[in-house]
This record gives structure tokens, sequence and C-alpha cells, in this order.
């Protein structure tokens, strides 16, 4: 089974602040980084099961921890149906949570 992935405006938000963040220091890597987040985001639209659930009371609420450098990335994001992943956030593993 094939699940669309979507993006919320605020989670397109979080990806241009994340790059705009880097880009102020490394241009290249802040390309880089944003190629690595949405290859592994690509990934949820074969396996969105194989994330961790964010929250134990709402299984397809999940988590996707995306490695980059030293740090990396969490994305927030929903099974909405047995077609539809919806990305709702993306932070930097350093940043506050988004609950």
């Amino acid at each position: 089974m094939t699940y669309r992935v979507r993006y919320t405006r605020m989670a397109r938000e979080d990806l241009l602040r994340l790059y705009g963040f880097l880009a102020g220091n490394d241009v290249d890597a802040a390309r880089h980084a944003l190629d690595v987040v949405r290859a592994s985001i690509e990934l949820l639209g074969r396996f969105p099961f194989t994330c961790r659930k964010a929250t134990p009371e709402t299984p397809l609420l999940r988590e996707m921890i995306i490695p980059f450098g030293s740090g990396g990335y969490v994305a927030l994001f929903e099974i909405e149906d047995d077609r539809t992943v919806t990305i709702l956030a993306v932070r930097h593993q350093r940043e506050e949570d988004y609950h």
C-alpha cells in the first residue's frame, strides 16, 4: 500500500525556517539538510507505521527521527486514513517540543 504524503502550511514554514537558519552559515549544508529531510519523509509513503508513536493515547500521531550530522530533525505526522499521511511539523532535535 502506498500513502500520499502531504504537508500542512505550518510544516512547510518549518522547513523554510530550518533552511534559513542553516543557510545563514552554510548554504550547501542547508540544501543538503533539506534534501535529507525530504527524502526521509518520502519513506512515509510506504512505511508510516514504522515510526514511533508521539503519544500513547493517539496511535496515528507519530514521529520520525531524521539523523543529520551530530543532531538531526524530528517530523511530527498523522496517518489520516489508509491513503494519506500528513506532515504536521518539523523541528531540529535541539528545539523545544512541538506538543
